[in-house]
C-alpha cells in the first residue's frame, strides 16, 4: 500500500463490517466511511479543489474533521490542519504560505471569517456541522462520488505547520510515503490490534496524530475528543471502552492531579504513549499507580519525522522502576527500526557514546524540505536532517535529550542545559511545573532563571527554591531567580512556549 487512500480502500474491503468510528449514539463501519469520503471527495471537487490543491481547515477533533482529511487525500489534494489556538493574523499568515484556496471550518470557528483577516474566504469555505440534518450531512449525501486518485508514496499527503516554540511556525509537507513508513517503524516496538479503540486527544493540527497511522493501518475503530479535560477523558475511556490513547504528559499529569481516576472504569484501556515534552519520575510513577494494567511508552519525534524516532517502551518502564535506574526513565529510548540516528558537534564531527551533541536523523519517515523557507538547506545535510535537539547516546543505545539547541545556555562560558535545571527543581514537593531559560546578563552573557507553577496549598519562597539547588548542581547551573507564577505559556501540545518566556523577562 503505498498511499493512505490505498489503506482506507483496504479496510473498506477486508473490515468492511468493522467499526471505523464511535460517536455518541452512532457509528460508522469502513464500509460506510470509504463511500462517505468518496462521496465528500466530490463535495471538495465541486467546490474548486483540484489535485495538489492544498485546502486549511479550522476544526475541533471530530470523525468529520477525519473523513475530511481523508476526502482530501483522496481527490489528490493536501489538507491543512490548522491550529485554531492561533491569532487570526497567524492563521492567515499560514494559509498564505500554503496557498490555500479554500478551507473547511466547523461552527466553533465559523465566526473568524467574519473578522478582516479571513474574510476572503467567506465565499470559499465548507462548514462542519455536528447536525446530523445540517447542510454538511446534505453535501455529503448529495455528493457525487470520485473515484480516488492515483498517486505514490511521493505524492504529498498532509502539510502541518510546526508549533513555532522557537519563533514563527514552518510549513512541513509530509508524503504518503513518509507518514506510512513511520507507522511501520513504530510497530517494531509497539503492538496495535485490530479490535482496538483508538482515543485521539491531542489536537489533529499537531503531528501526534499522525502515530495513530499504526492503529488505522490494523482497520481499528476511533473515537474523537473534541476538547481535553480529565473528566472528559475519563469518561470517553469508560463509555467507549477505550483500549489506546496517546496523551501530552500535561494531559496526564492534569488527569492524575484531579483525583478522579477511581471514579471511572478504566478497565478497557491496555496502552498509553506519551511525549512531545518530557514527564518526571514521580508523575512517572503515578501513572503506573494509578493504571496499573496499561502499557506504557515515551515517543520521541518531530513534525519533521512523521513523527517518530525513538520509543522508551513498557519493559523499559519497567525494568527501570524495578532496579531504582531512574535515569533511564528521563530517556526517551532506542531508535525505532528503519530511523538512523547519530549525534554531532558543531563542527561536523560525529560524537562518541555519552558526549552531548546534536541529534541527526535519517530515514524514509523524515521530510523533504519546508515550503517558502531558506532553512531547508540548513537542516538537511547529505540525506540527514538536523533536529535541532541536543543529546547522548549511552552505551545500551538509549537517546537522552538535553536540551534544543536555542535553548541551551551559555552563563560566563560555562554550558547549561535548562532540562538538567528542570529536573533538579521537579523533585521539589512543592513545584508543579517549571521551566528554566536564559536571560541576557552583561557580565555572564546569559543568567539562569527559572520560572515555576506551585502545587495547591503551597507557598515556598524563591529563596527556598534556589537553595534547594545548592548541592545538587554546580553553583553556575543555579538560576539567579525563579519567578513563580499561576500558569507557563504552552502550545496546544502542552510543549512550554520558552521563546514567551524569554521575551517576558530578557530585562
Amino acid at each position: 500500500m503505498k498511499t493512505l487512500t490505498d489503506v482506507l480502500l483496504h479496510n473498506a474491503r477486508t473490515r468492511a463490517d468493522a467499526v471505523a468510528v464511535l460517536d455518541y449514539g452512532f457509528s460508522l463501519t469502513w464500509s460506510e466511511l470509504a463511500r462517505r469520503i468518496a462521496r465528500l471527495g466530490g463535495v471538495l471537487n465541486q467546490s474548486g479543489i483540484n489535485r495538489g490543491d492544498r485546502f486549511g481547515i479550522l476544526a475541533l477533533n471530530s470523525w468529520r474533521q477525519a473523513e475530511v482529511i481523508h476526502a482530501g487525500q483522496w481527490i489528490g489534494a493536501t489538507p491543512v490542519p490548522i491550529n485554531f489556538r492561533l491569532a487570526p493574523a497567524e492563521i492567515r499568515t499560514i494559509i498564505d504560505d500554503a496557498e490555500c484556496g479554500f478551507l473547511v471550518v466547523d461552527e466553533q470557528f465559523i465566526g473568524l471569517l467574519d473578522g478582516p483577516e479571513l474574510a476572503d474566504w467567506k465565499s470559499r469555505y465548507l462548514l462542519i456541522s455536528g447536525d446530523q440534518a445540517g447542510p454538511y450531512e446534505q453535501s455529503v449525501k448529495s455528493g457525487k462520488p470520485m473515484e480516488p486518485a492515483t498517486g505514490s508514496a511521493d505524492t504529498e499527503a498532509l502539510l502541518l505547520f510546526t508549533g513555532g516554540t522557537s519563533g514563527r511556525a514552518k510549513g512541513v509537507p509530509l508524503t504518503h510515503g513518509n507518514i506510512i513508513a513511520n507507522a511501520k517503524q513504530a510497530s517494531s516496538r509497539w503492538t496495535a490490534r485490530p479490535d482496538d479503540v483508538v482515543l485521539h486527544v491531542p489536537p489533529m493540527f499537531h503531528s501526534a496524530e499522525l502515530v495513530k497511522t499504526v492503529y488505522f493501518m490494523q482497520g481499528a475503530a476511533n473515537v474523537y475528543l473534541p476538547k481535553f479535560d480529565p473528566d472528559a477523558l475519563l469518561r470517553t475511556i469508560e463509555e467507549f471502552r477505550i483500549t489506546f490513547a496517546l496523551l501530552v504528559p500535561t494531559m496526564l499529569m492534569l488527569t492524575l492531579q484531579s483525583g478522579k481516576v477511581p471514579q471511572y472504569d478504566a478497565s478497557s484501556l491496555k496502552q498509553i504513549i506519551y511525549g512531545a515534552s518530557p514527564m518526571s519520575v514521580e508523575w512517572v510513577r503515578e501513572a503506573f499507580a494509578a493504571f496499573p494494567e496499561v502499557e506504557f511508552a515515551q515517543g520521541y519525534g518531530l513534525t519533521e519525522t512523521a513523527p517518530l524516532l525513538t520509543m522508551l517502551d513498557h519493559q523499559s518502564h519497567v525494568d527501570a522502576l524495578e532496579q531504582g535506574n531512574t535515569a533511564r526513565l528521563s530517556s526517551c529510548g532506542r531508535v525505532l527500526e528503519g530511523v538512523d540516528l547519530k549525534i554531532m558537534d558543531d563542527n561536523g564531527q560525529e560524537r562518541t557514546t555519552g558526549q552531548v551533541g546534536e541529534i541527526y536523523a535519517r530515514g524514509d519517515n523524515v521530510f523533504g524540505g519546508y515550503i517558502n523557507q531558506e532553512l531547508t538547506q540548513q537542516v538537511l545535510v547529505e540525506g540527514w536532517f538536523r533536529t535541532g535537539d541536543l543529546g547522548y547516546m549511552d552505551n545500551e543505545g538509549y537517546l537522552y535529550l538535553k536540551d534544543r539547541k536555542q535553548d541551551m545556555i551559555v552563563t560566563g562560558g560555562e554550558n547549561v542545559y535548562s532540562s538538567e535545571v528542570e529536573a533538579v527543581l521537579n523533585l521539589h514537593p512543592d513545584i508543579l511545573e517549571v521551566a528554566v531559560i536564559g536571560i541576557p546578563d552583561e557580565i555572564y552573557g546569559e543568567k539562569v532563571n527559572g520560572v515555576a507553577t506551585i502545587k495547591s496549598g503551597s507557598d515556598p519562597t524563591q529563596d527556598e527554591l534556589i537553595d534547594f539547588c545548592r548541592g545538587r548542581i554546580g553553583g553556575y547551573k543555579i538560576p539567579k531567580q525563579i519567578h513563580i507564577v499561576e500558569s507557563l505559556p504552552k502550545s496546544a501540545m502542552g510543549k512550554i512556549l520558552k521563546t514567551e518566556l524569554r521575551s517576558k523577562y530578557k530585562s
